[in-house]
This record gives C-alpha cells, sequence and structure tokens, in this order.
C-alpha cells in the first residue's frame, strides 16, 4: 500500500485552532502541507472541519479519537467519516494494565473490540503511543510489543518515535521489530526528555531523524510539537523541509 502524504498533527497548534480553525489550516496549507491529523477537537466540531477542510483543499486521512475512553464511539466514528478519515486512532490509553501481560492482553481486547466497531463505518482503528508503554516490560519485552502480537491483524500502530526514545528505545530498531504494523509514524526531536517545551523541528535534537525514516519506508510521516517554546509554523516549516530532504536523499 503506497504511504500517505507527509502531515501535521493538529494537536501541535491546538491554541491556534481554538481562536481561528480556517485560519489556522490556511497557514498550515501556506506551508506546503496538503493533508493533516486532527485531534478530538473535530468530534464536537465536524462541520467546521469539512467547511474548512473544502476552503483550504486539504485533507484528514488520519485522526485522533479517545475511542477507548468513550462508552459509546459512534459519534467519533460518524464524525471521522463526515470529514472524510480512513484510519481513526486512540491517543493514549494510561493505565496501570500496561504493567502485567495479563492486563496488556484486556487492553488488546478492547482494542481489537473498537477495531471491529470502526469497521462497521468503513474505518480501520490504530493506536498511538507515549513512553509508558515502552517503559513497561512486564517479562522484559515493551508492553507495546506484547500489545501488537495480540492485536487483530486489521488494527495498525502510530509509532510515536520521540516517546519511544523517550521510553528507552531505539526507535528504528523497534520499527524494525514491528515492521508493516506500522502504518503511521510521529516525527518530533529533541533532547529525549518528558518536559514538552524542550521538543525542537526535526534535525534539530538527538533523534536519529533519517534513522528513523529509514527503518518505516511504508509509514505516513505525520510531523507534531506537544508543545514548543518558538513559532510554531516556522518549527513546522522546517520540520517539514528537513523530512521531505530526507525521504528524497533515501529514496522514498
Amino acid at each position: 500500500m503506497p504511504r500517505g502524504p507527509l502531515s501535521v498533527q493538529l494537536y501541535s497548534v491546538r491554541q491556534q485552532i481554538a481562536e481561528d480553525l480556517e485560519g489556522t489550516l490556511e497557514r498550515i496549507a501556506g506551508l506546503g502541507f496538503t493533508a493533516v491529523e486532527p485531534y478530538g477537537d473535530f468530534i464536537p466540531g465536524s462541520d467546521r472541519y469539512v467547511a474548512a477542510f473544502a476552503a483550504t483543499g486539504l485533507t484528514a486521512p488520519s485522526a485522533h479519537a479517545p475511542v477507548l475512553q468513550l462508552g459509546d464511539p459512534s459519534g467519533a466514528f460518524e464524525a471521522a467519516v463526515a470529514i472524510g478519515v480512513r484510519t481513526i486512532i486512540d491517543p493514549a490509553h494510561r493505565t496501570e494494565e500496561w504493567e502485567s501481560i495479563d492486563g496488556i492482553a484486556r487492553i488488546a481486547e478492547r482494542i481489537n473490540m473498537a477495531a471491529e466497531r470502526a469497521r462497521e463505518y468503513g474505518l480501520t482503528f490504530g493506536y498511538h503511543n507515549h513512553w509508558w508503554e515502552l517503559e513497561s516490560r512486564p517479562n522484559g519485552t515493551p508492553a507495546l510489543e506484547l500489545l501488537a502480537a495480540r492485536l487483530d491483524p486489521t488494527v495498525v500502530l502510530e509509532v510515536d518515535t520521540y516517546w519511544v526514545e523517550v521510553g528507552g528505545l531505539s526507535a528504528p530498531d523497534l520499527l524494525g521489530r514491528l515492521g508493516d504494523r506500522v502504518q503511521l509514524i510521529h516525527v518530533k526531536d529533541g533532547p529525549k526528555t518528558l518536559e514538552t517545551t524542550a521538543q525542537l523541528p526535526a534535525g534539530q535534537g538527538v533523534i536519529d531523524i533519517p534513522a528513523v525514516l529509514a527503518a518505516a519506508p511504508q509509514a505516513t510521516r505525520v510531523l507534531e510539537f506537544d508543545d514548543y517554546d518558538g513559532d510554531l509554523f516556522n518549527g513546522l516549516a522546517v520540520s517539514l523541509t528537513y523530512v521531505t530532504a530526507q525521504d528524497a536523499e533515501s529514496g522514498e
């Protein structure tokens, strides 16, 4: 399956979106992006997103929604379909269950059930990691890998490569082990710390971004800042230029 267009997670510009959705998307399109990855804000505001996408020409192949925390995820799925999403991803599931094999099996069961519901709407379901799924290693194996082995084949992973490194693992090595299960990667840089304001544009921190990209040539690249102590749009522009150049250099 061909890799999707390089995208940007809109959580990066959540404060700007709260003030002016269409204007923010216009600035993102002006940087050269053709695709974005909305966060949960689209669920109650899908009509606004439909209009903003029509005005800016942007698309949303993937989106984040807290599906595993919703008693009834049908509203999230309906909103995703309305704005043109094809892959809906749970952004975070923080629970003590990551600390045990049985707990991870229960998490996998919930994800598989969510994926079954998503398929009813024509959507692919995925999971996005943070650091805790890598720090936790119940039998010496990172919890995220234990989870992957228990997921339905239709479930995809969106690996946040920065949080993998913060969790104590090599992101390129992990991507190699997970293989084609990884259909999207979050690409960001910085000093490998939980202090999100220390994050930097791609290529300016200590993460080996070229190795990350090379380890997952099949995965859609999604740029993100959890926070950034600088001009966000300039940071996104720098990251876009760097990642695009690295992929071009490697022939991807």
